[in-house]
């Protein structure tokens, strides 16, 4: 047995070192990126101690090489590490790429940070997982707030629009995880059905400067992303649960991340929220419970190279209007106006009665990449969304149950995107879109149709240059063309067609004459343009300048064309215009930025010179079945817009932060010689925080809110006579609320669960000293004040 051993033992030694093993690997290493040579990387094969570093022109030479399959890891600095499977059998000679500019294309957002990346010329602020975890119950309109310059119009606390600048509704792009948010932004009271809690981080860019998201951005651009996926086997996620005491509130957001190492990954999102009627400090707000669910699903394949993309989502949302603000009439306001406290209170309830609105907005969106070598990348995408409206007016009978207002919005969206970035100095983005809308205005609902049935196509095609001149001066160009046609159907009555003059202005628009109602087809074409310049001068390694100029131009969209009617969630008549032309907007903006270690500067300066500036205001009142209302009509004119946004956090020590966000904008309509119609007022938000890691992370944030009265304000008061009374009396819907000073106080704690989980506890007190006060930009705000004080819990568990 030993002698068998003893030839089988030689015979593996002979065959071993019979092995050809004087083979030679030749090879260039290149940046996929743009084909340049990287030199000093190092390439092993690998389980061995064979190895080699490349030259300055990405060459490298292996030698004594087996025959056989092997693995070469290829590494560098600010590279991803790469595995390259071979064959040997003789000489090799080959070219291995690397991803030389990965770490630059992942996306990396801190709090508060500033951020160059759509536009150069633009200061893009960013809102980390963490600050959006703290707004888990509240609504997209209420987290912007976080950033100078941002405000909103708000109906109630529920229905919050936010407002970049003076800007909001069609104004303002909503992006959520690539798709446009097409969700009947036209209306004040229509906030953007967002689920907060799906979203890794939200940035915001001012001003339309990010041409590659439409030319109609005159307030600017809201980019809500999903969680950038990482390539590692990986199972992770979070809940997060809360309750306050005003409302009666409850939440729960549960999210679950899967990745794979392969690429593949997907995310699930669930969130429910549930409140009861608000309360002043003084009083219940009765019937302003609301309820919200949602739920999204993402998922796909992505790699440096290629990827996909699947997302699914739902936002379902039932929000109750308070009582005492839906009117029966003229007289009613006036004498809500005149009341110190609403007409109608009842004690607390969980029950959404009418007024109310039903929204249930879904999407779903499929995109696909690929990188080209010495290219750039190319992008598609499909996306769909619905988006169905129901508004509940107070109606009596077996009408209550059916909607004022029922509208079923769809849209599909097809876009094209390339970026040419293989030199480094130079990158350019090219893309065209494809939109087709159509909306139906269900007539069952007995009343007169607010919004017509209309068709609506866009097609539009971009192109932006970006150019690094030197280490300190940054160059970026844009330019856009979109154009709108609207197709619609809508039934005017005879007398107000005869009374606008369109009998005479767009006789060629009546297709039927019913008598006392006329049946129009407009046809509405829209050519807008958009074009961008600016630059970025780096001063130092923390001091920089950000200069540009927009010219924007905005179509008017359907509300403000084709309104007709009595706005039930709004309790006003509403009477658009067909003779409105498209805004144009002239801005230019210049923006300082300061960070160091210990402290960041953001200050944003501005002026917008708007041509046909389009604005809804009140012209008395209109008698209907229902009684007077008061009647808004839109009118266009020339507007300047200028003003400043200033954000500073400091931190003095390792345990001491201060933050500063504050602005102001002036808005005057250049036309008729006074103000513009609801402008947020000056507002300053102090805030000073103390953090111990050592006390199970504690930290703490005591903030002042300082919003100011609007003394510049239009006065579109009017006298209206009462019948009941037989008087006329004068109704004030123009005089802002007085100013306001509010405290919050926000508390935190960590703890371990377990080895990989934690549990986070937040302890969050609003409006501390409970202040009655009433906000200029609040809808109700002439029947009610707004909220009085409010304790929060929130419990977040990572696992």
């Amino acid at each position: 047995m030993k002698k068998i051993l003893v030839v089988f033992f030689c015979m593996n030694v002979f065959w071993a070192f019979s092995q050809k093993c004087t083979n030679n690997i030749q090879g260039t290493i290149v940046d996929f990126h743009d084909g340049t040579a990287i030199d000093y990387a190092t390439i092993l094969i690998k389980n061995t101690n064979k190895f080699a570093v490349s030259d300055s022109e990405g060459n490298f030479t292996i030698t004594n090489v087996c025959n056989g399959k092997i693995t070469l890891v290829i590494s560098h600095i600010g590279c991803k590490t790469s595995e390259k499977t071979i064959k040997i059998d003789g000489n090799y000679k080959g070219k291995f790429l690397l991803e030389h500019h990965s770490e630059e294309l992942e996306e990396v957002t801190l709090k508060g940070k500033i951020v160059v990346k759509k536009v150069a010329s633009l200061s893009e602020t960013v809102l980390s997982k963490k600050m959006l975890e703290n707004y888990s119950a509240a609504s997209l309109g209420d987290a912007l707030k976080e950033i100078a310059g941002v405000s909103s119009i708000n109906t109630g606390n529920a229905i919050v629009k936010p407002m970049i600048n003076g800007m909001h509704s069609s104004r303002i792009i909503v992006m959520n995880n690539g798709v446009r948010l097409q969700d009947q932004e036209w209306g004040i009271e229509h906030a953007p059905n967002i689920d907060l809690n799906s979203s890794e981080n939200v940035s915001v860019i001012k001003g339309a400067g990010a041409l590659a998201f439409g030319s109609d951005a005159i307030g600017g651009v809201v980019i809500l992303n999903p969680k950038n996926p990482i390539r590692k086997d990986s199972l992770f996620g979070s809940t997060i649960t809360g309750f306050q005491t005003n409302g009666n509130a409850y939440n729960m957001a549960t999210s679950l991340h899967k990745t794979y190492k392969n690429g593949y990954f997907i995310d699930a999102n669930a969130t429910h929220k549930r409140f009861g009627d608000f309360r002043a400090p003084d009083y219940f707000l009765t019937n302003t419970g609301s309820k919200s669910t949602a739920f999204s699903l993402n998922g796909g394949y992505k790699t440096f190279e290629t990827g996909w993309n699947i997302f699914v989502s739902s936002v379902a949302n039932e929000i109750g209007i308070l009582r005492a603000s839906h009117i029966g009439g003229i007289r009613d306001l006036v004498n809500a106006l005149n009341s110190q406290e609403p007409l109608i209170q009842n004690d607390f309830s969980y029950t959404i009665d009418n007024p109310k609105q039903d929204v249930t907005h879904f999407i779903a969106k499929a995109s696909y990449f690929k990188r080209f070598q010495n290219i750039g990348k190319l992008t598609l995408q499909y996306d769909f969304q619905e988006n169905q409206r129901f508004e509940y007016d107070r109606r009596i009978g077996d009408n209550r149950f059916i909607p004022a207002v029922d509208l079923n919005l769809q849209t599909h969206t097809a876009t094209a995107d390339f970026l040419f970035d293989a030199k480094n100095s130079w990158t350019f983005q090219s893309g065209m879109l494809f939109r087709f809308q159509e909306n139906v205005a269900n007539p069952a609902t007995g009343v007169r149709r607010l919004i017509p049935d209309y068709q609506k196509t866009d097609v539009g095609v971009y192109t932006t240059i970006k150019h690094e001149f030197s280490e300190n001066w940054l160059f970026d160009a844009g330019l856009r063309y979109d154009f709108n046609f609207y197709g619609v159907k809508k039934f005017y009555q005879t007398s107000r067609w005869n009374a606008l003059g369109y009998d005479v202005l767009f006789p060629e628009l009546v297709i039927q004459d019913l008598g006392t109602q006329l049946l129009t087809n407009p046809e509405l074409s829209f050519h807008n343009f958009a074009f961008s310049l600016g630059a970025k001068r780096t001063l130092s390694d923390e001091n920089s300048l950000l200069f540009n100029y927009t010219m924007a131009t905005r179509p008017p969209n359907i509300s403000e064309l084709f309104s007709d009617g009595l706005h039930h969630s709004a309790a006003r008549i509403e009477l658009g215009s067909l003779t409105l032309n498209s805004e144009k907007s002239n801005r230019f903006s210049m923006s300082f930025l300061r960070e160091n270690s210990s402290s960041k500067w953001q200050i944003d300066t501005y002026v917008n010179a708007i041509q046909d500036y389009i604005f809804i205001a009140p012209n008395g009142t209109e008698q209907t079945i229902r009684g007077a209302f008061p009647s808004w009509d839109y009118r266009q004119t020339d507007a300047l817009f200028f003003g400043f946004d200033i954000n500073i956090q400091k931190e003095f020590s390792e345990n001491w932060g201060y933050s500063l966000n504050t602005s102001y904008i002036y808005a005057q309509d250049s036309e008729n010689k006074m103000p513009i119609i609801d402008m947020p007022p000056f507002q300053m938000r102090n805030s000073i925080s103390y953090k111990n890691s050592d006390w199970h992370g504690f930290s703490s944030t005591l903030i002042s809110e300082f919003v100011g009265r609007q003394n510049r304000f239009p006065d579109f008061n009017f006298n209206q006579f009462i019948a009941e009374t037989n008087t006329t009396v004068l109704v004030d819907i123009s005089t802002p609320p007085n100013a306001y000073h509010l405290f919050h106080i926000n508390n935190t704690l960590n703890f371990d669960w377990g080895k990989h989980s934690k549990i986070q506890v937040s302890i969050n007190i609003n409006n501390i000293l409970n202040t009655s006060y009433r906000n200029y930009l609040n809808r109700l705000r002439f029947f009610a004040d707004d909220l009085g004080r409010n304790f929060q819990l929130q419990i977040k568990i990572n696992y």
